[in-house]
């Protein structure tokens, strides 16, 4: 069965129309060209797929598309900030060695997006915590952590 929906996606208006089936993870990559949210697991385990709906972190491999109708989606794609300056998260991954394949990466990222968005000045067992849906399996934990903390700190500029 087809429905109708619009979304919001990285402050671009979308309506589609989208089996009753598909994933927002599969209307995101396949349907808009947003590949930047990645198909990882396809069963909620590992983090990859990560985008912000409506202010929070949710795997959008374990949503229907037709839930998120008239909703606010952020992917990784919408951090770039005008003229694809990176965003402080994104030069902070880079800078601290965060990234390895990177595969996993955009997930991280928005996992800690959304939780800096919340909570400016995370303690480290809150970016733990924020991050503990993700999963890499090529750097070290410590690299993604300090560059959150870096982020953390630039953005509230007590660089």
């Amino acid at each position: 069965m087809k429905h109708d929906i619009k979304l919001r996606v990285n402050g671009d208006v979308y309506a589609l129309r989208v089996d009753s089936r598909r994933t927002l993870l599969e209307v995101l990559r396949e349907q808009l060209g947003l590949t930047g949210t990645k198909e990882m697991c396809n069963k909620g385990d590992c983090g990859g797929c990560t985008v912000i709906l409506d202010g929070r972190a949710v795997l959008s491999c374990m949503m229907l598309a037709v839930e998120a109708d008239g909703k606010e989606v952020l992917t990784i794609e919408g951090l770039a900030e005008i003229g694809y300056q990176l965003h402080p998260l994104q030069k902070a991954f880079v800078d601290h060695g965060a990234i390895q394949c990177g595969y996993c990466t955009p997930g991280f990222i928005m996992s800690a997006k959304a939780l800096l968005d919340k909570k400016p000045d995370p303690t480290p067992d809150e970016i733990k915590e924020a991050i503990s849906s993700n999963i890499c399996r090529c750097t070290g934990y410590i690299q993604i952590v300090e560059a959150i903390e870096a982020a953390a700190k630039e953005m509230r500029g007590a660089t």
